[in-house]
C-alpha cells in the first residue's frame, strides 16, 4: 500500500496507525520512512480495535491541520489509486466531502 501510495502522480502523506500489531507493521513503515518522508507513524501502545484506530488517525491528522483526510485500509479492499479521483473531486468545490464504496460501480 504504501509503495502504490508513494508512487502516484499526486503527492499524499500517508499515516499508519498500528493498534499494537504483532505483526512487525511498526518496523516496515520506519524501514519506509527512510525513504519517504510523507510516511507517518501512529503507534498506539495497547489494542483500542479498528474504531479506536480511526479516531486516533483522524485526531492525528485534524492535529495537523491537514485539508482533506482520506481513510483507507492496507488490505487493498481500498484501491490507492482512487485517491486521486477523489482528491479531484473535492478540489472541484461542488461537494464537501467525498464518499468511495467498492460496492458502487462508477
Amino acid at each position: 500500500m504504501l509503495q502504490t501510495v508513494m508512487a502516484l502522480p499526486e503527492e499524499f502523506d500517508v499515516l499508519v496507525v498500528d493498534d499494537n500489531s504483532p505483526d512487525g507493521t511498526a518496523d516496515l513503515v520506519k524501514a519506509a520512512q527512510a525513504t519517504h518522508p510523507r510516511i507517518h507513524l501512529l503507534e498506539n501502545g495497547k489494542k483500542n480495535g479498528l474504531g479506536g484506530a480511526y479516531i486516533a488517525g483522524f485526531k492525528w491528522c485534524l492535529e495537523k491541520e491537514y485539508d482533506y483526510i482520506f481513510e483507507m485500509d492496507c488490505d487493498f479492499s481500498h484501491n490507492p489509486k482512487d485517491l486521486i479521483r477523489l482528491h479531484a473531486e473535492l478540489l472541484s468545490g461542488k461537494c464537501d466531502l467525498v464518499v468511495g464504496s467498492r460496492y458502487v460501480g462508477l
